[in-house]
């Protein structure tokens, strides 16, 4: 397994996220809802097989955002796809962290996705929806 990360690309919300979206039957977020149009995130590939991605909003407070994570419908190798998720938001939140911000914030709907964030660190908050908080 060659699991790895890259930045997003200004290419990868055309050619890739947009179809993702659309195979888990969601309607893509708007490029300009996304932080940076698109750009503040990271995309963690199988080789050359394109995994998952996720994005970071930066705030003005201590706090920073994850978000949008969505993956590869097609890619059904296990448990590679678990790990690929799991380093997803390990890098997002290092890289939050690099960034100075003392807390990451998500918000979650997706059962295992949660606990893929619970076995990162974090703690669940409100209960009508999963929010995920980690003190950096």
């Amino acid at each position: 397994m060659a699991l790895h990360a890259r930045l997003l690309t200004p290419t990868d919300y055309d050619t890739i996220l947009v179809q993702w979206w659309s195979d888990w039957g969601w309607t893509a977020p708007a490029r300009d809802f996304l932080p940076e149009g698109g750009l503040s995130g990271v995309m963690v590939l199988d080789e050359d097989t394109p995994v998952c991605a996720g994005f970071f909003y930066t705030t003005n407070s201590k706090a920073a955002w994850v978000d949008w994570i969505i993956s590869n419908k097609e890619y059904k190798k296990k448990p590679q796809r678990k790990e690929a998720i799991a380093l997803l938001i390990e890098i997002l939140t290092a890289t939050c962290k690099n960034l100075g911000f003392s807390y990451v914030y998500a918000l979650i709907k997706h059962p295992s996705l949660v606990n893929v964030y619970k076995s990162a660190g974090y703690t669940e908050g409100d209960s009508y929806n999963k929010e995920m908080i980690i003190k950096l």
